[in-house]
């Protein structure tokens, strides 16, 4: 009993990190209708950028993420004004090819500046175990569940109660009509960006302790995300979330009983499942266009 939910509660942090980033992937997605491949390396970035700060500022990772947030948020937009903007005009192609060079380009700034060593960003509030019901929890994954609660939910509060978040879904469900009515498109799609990357940032630090950070950890991320989002179901923030959810169940139940490989089969097997009984994914609509 004590095992189960101690694994109960890391699947849980680990699939609430991954929801972080897969929210940030559809968020660019629907508002682009461009799949942004640099956001596996985004998470690393903000992994890569916890760990250059804990020197500077030696606090615990709670009192370094609104930074990391403002940093992030400032090169999503830069993202967006070099990546996205110039380029939204031409085939998807090259928003396709953009976004793999700026991935490209942060591997390899992270590899110069930091070396391939993996490294370690500090936890969010200590490195100890907590009781929950007499079985001991690592603190620093109740503390992951917790955040990413918190920030997915301010997401949602944003996006559902508020004029921003109105402006940003009638942007991602129809940019011509919303710009017809008055609706900045392109400053939303810039907010949408630094959001998105926020969101990324936020999972590199909750990562970044446990997990550790490598210049070449965002491949992989990358292929989560877009697995987490065919799963639930493309432009489907909900379904982002029990997509990444899915993946931790794998990566943390299933590899607890028979092993890593055999659970990255079986949940390639379960994708494969879900394309062929439910092609929209989960939670998704059954016609949708997406480039």
């Amino acid at each position: 009993m004590e095992t189960a939910f101690q694994l109960l509660v890391n699947g849980l942090a680990l699939g609430a990190a991954y929801a972080l980033v897969a929210l940030g992937f559809v968020l660019v997605l629907n508002a682009t209708s461009a799949v942004n491949f640099a956001q596996g390396d985004l998470v690393m970035a903000g992994g890569m950028l916890a760990v250059a700060l804990a020197p500077l500022i030696p606090l615990p990772g709670l009192v370094l993420l609104p930074v990391i947030l403002l940093v992030m948020a400032g090169l999503g937009l830069l993202l967006a004004l070099v990546a996205y903007l110039p380029l939204r005009n031409r085939p998807p192609v090259s928003v396709f090819i953009s976004t793999i060079a700026v991935g490209i380009i942060l591997q390899n700034g992270a590899a110069v500046l930091f070396g391939p060593e993996p490294r370690v960003a500090p936890p969010l509030l200590g490195d100890g175990v907590l009781r929950l019901g007499g079985v001991a929890v690592p603190e620093q994954s109740v503390a992951i569940i917790l955040v990413a609660g918190l920030l997915i939910g301010a997401q949602h509060m944003i996006f559902a109660h508020t004029q921003l978040g109105r402006r940003l879904r009638a942007t991602a469900q129809d940019p011509e009509m919303a710009r017809a009515c008055g609706v900045p498109v392109t400053r939303m799609i810039l907010v949408t960006f630094a959001i998105g990357t926020a969101c990324a940032g936020a999972a590199g630090l909750l990562l970044a302790n446990r997990y550790f950070v490598t210049p070449t950890a965002g491949g992989d991320l990358i292929l989560k995300a877009y697995i987490a989002v065919t799963v639930g179901g493309w432009g489907s923030v909900p379904g982002a979330v029990v997509g990444a959810l899915l993946i931790a169940l794998f990566e943390v139940g299933v590899s607890s009983v028979f092993s890593y490989p055999v659970a990255l089969g079986a949940l390639y097997g379960v994708l494969l499942l879900i394309l062929m009984v439910r092609p929209q994914g989960l939670f998704g609509e059954a016609v949708r266009r997406r480039a």
